[in-house]
């Protein structure tokens, strides 16, 4: 739980509070998950805060998360328990100048994060928390753990017709403690650490950089 919760408070402090509407800060975290039993009980904690001061986005009813769409109609996300675990929806952020919802997840022991687009209902599956760029054009996310992840940072195209992957980037030595933010619209920090390195590293990537791997199809569902 103590990972967990480094995690979320590294990315919630390296996020600009301009670029998320209902940013919940790291502290915040700290403070409503501290005696949480695990991730999905740490997601219902921060929906719960944040559903106080988004009111009129979403409704928790039991196991189901209804969240509404605009202008009209909604899209369920309901939590399933099986034998083996459990897969759990939780609210985390709205972009509301893009009309984007940013849903926490587990399923089984893995964590990670979806969009909703609220004007379409189109949901993207990410494997770490977005980030959405000054101009709200692009969102970054930083995938890095020691097992079980890509590895890589991805930058995702956020428009009217949807969310889809544009751009990743994987560095050739093996990263940890990465985080993310925005310098510009089109040029994101980095921090991270190699092995071996006592204090992080920066280094910065333009969305121009000719070495990224480049998508032309989007990723939905």
């Amino acid at each position: 739980m103590r990972a967990l919760l480094a995690a979320i408070c590294a990315v919630a402090l390296a996020t600009s509070p301009s670029a998320r509407a209902a940013a919940v800060t790291a502290a915040r975290i700290k403070e409503l998950c501290a005696q949480a039993e695990g991730p999905a009980h740490c997601g219902h904690l921060i929906e719960a805060d944040q559903l106080k001061a988004l009111p009129n986005l979403a409704i928790r009813d039991g196991g189901t998360l209804k969240v509404l769409l605009y202008p009209t109609g909604s899209r369920d996300f309901v939590d399933v328990d099986t034998l083996h675990g459990s897969k759990t929806w939780s609210l985390w952020d709205y972009w509301s100048p893009v009309n984007v919802v940013v849903l926490f997840t587990t399923d089984l022991d893995r964590i990670g994060y979806a969009t909703l687009l609220r004007t379409t209902g189109q949901v993207t599956v990410l494997s770490a928390e977005p980030l959405l760029s000054p101009d709200r054009q692009h969102a970054v996310v930083a995938d890095f753990c020691a097992a079980d992840c890509d590895n890589e940072i991805t930058v995702w195209r956020v428009a009217r017709d949807g969310i889809r992957k544009e751009l990743s980037w994987k560095p050739e030595a093996a990263w940890s403690d990465v985080t993310t933010q925005w310098k510009a619209d089109n040029t994101v920090v980095v921090e991270f650490k190699v092995k071996g390195d006592d204090k992080p590293r920066t280094v910065e990537r333009r969305l121009t950089d000719p070495d990224w791997q480049r998508y032309g199809t989007r990723t939905a569902q």
